[in-house]
């Protein structure tokens, strides 16, 4: 096998320290249901754009000769309601690298609504597409078939979720990958001077599923400040849905847990824990008219395992809340003029 360790599919993210992380993770997490579960498509009455750009493991110089192994993700997610409907679309597409591997996403979503309680309780499906290339990886046999040399492959795949909003309390919970498609991806034939000499599609990579609880709850000590406390559970899933062995690992379950305060709905200041990880700050404010558009920064301390790591991440978040929609048509008004 190459030298240093092939990357997995899907990038550095989820399950803190399990051994495979395969998908993005984002500190701004309590902003970023879109990307999260598709169920939270339109639920919250009004339509959302979210851009977020992550720097993760900044200067990471322990790849052994590879690309830098920083993960570096740019997302863009919207949601939309469609008030005809009871419902909500929802799209998400990012780009993520790390080293050799270069992952671009796509995903639509539907989520139906039921109001339920004081809130509403959706319901979501999700279909993704999935482009991952991997460039050329250092090697000790030159005729290794399972390293990866300039190979890519694209599946389709999909996801499902439920999640709750109501004015006080929000969770959800969704899974994706759950079809685990099976990327294949190419590898080198070399002569004895190690010139390659042909190809062959027998290097593999595993999608595996990945699962997500989210829940935050809202605060008001006062009229202008709200506190609201965060927490997101994740977990990689690996093996058949059958097997015994696919949820027992505890090394394939991590968590995040934290809390932000807000001041009218402008100003937000909070801090965030991951398990065996790292320990975040997070400021954020919203301008324009009813503050619809915000812009947000989050800095990761890497407090554990510097050296497999480095010293801090960095996470930019842009978005924008357009007004809910108001009802479709408009009351009748009457008066004295017409009642005789």
């Amino acid at each position: 096998m190459k030298g240093n360790v092939l990357v997995p599919l899907l990038l550095l993210a989820a399950a803190g320290n399990a051994s495979a992380q395969q998908q993005p993770q984002f500190t701004h997490y309590g902003f970023n249901g879109m990307y999260l579960n598709p169920a939270y498509a339109g639920i919250k009455g009004q339509t959302e754009v979210t851009l977020l750009g992550r720097y993760q493991y900044l200067n990471l110089g322990n790849t052994q000769g590879d690309a830098t192994g920083s993960p570096r993700t740019g997302m863009a997610s919207v949601s939309i309601p469609i008030r005809a409907l009871s419902g909500g679309l929802g799209a998400v597409v990012y780009y993520d690298k790390i080293a050799e591997s270069k992952v671009t996403n796509a995903a639509l979503s539907y989520s139906q609504h039921i109001n339920l309680g004081n809130g509403r309780l959706g319901i979501g499906i999700q279909g993704t597409y999935t482009y991952l290339s991997k460039g050329s990886y250092k090697y000790i046999d030159a005729n290794d078939p399972y390293v990866p040399e300039n190979g890519s492959d694209r599946k389709f795949d999909a996801g499902a979720g439920l999640w709750y909003e109501s004015p006080k309390f929000y969770a959800g919970l969704s899974a994706n990958n759950l079809f685990r498609s099976t990327y294949a991806l190419q590898s080198a034939r070399r002569d004895n001077n190690g010139n390659i000499i042909g190809y062959q599609n027998t290097s593999r990579s595993l999608g595996e599923n990945h699962a997500y609880f989210t829940a935050g709850y809202n605060i008001e000590p006062s009229a202008s400040v709200t506190i609201t406390p965060t927490v997101l559970v994740k977990a990689v899933l690996p093996g058949n849905y059958d097997a015994v062995s696919k949820y027992d690992n505890e090394k394939n379950y991590s968590y995040e847990a934290g809390v932000r305060a807000t001041f009218n709905d402008q100003f937000w200041a909070g801090v965030n824990y991951r398990y065996q990880e790292s320990f975040a700050g997070l400021l954020g404010y919203g301008f324009g008219a009813d503050n619809r558009y915000r812009i947000g920064y989050a800095f990761d301390f890497i407090a554990f395992n510097q050296s497999a790591r480095a010293f801090s991440s960095h996470e930019i978040m842009l978005s924008l809340r357009l007004p809910k929609a108001g009802p479709i048509t408009r009351p009748a008004i009457r008066t004295p003029r017409y009642s005789f």
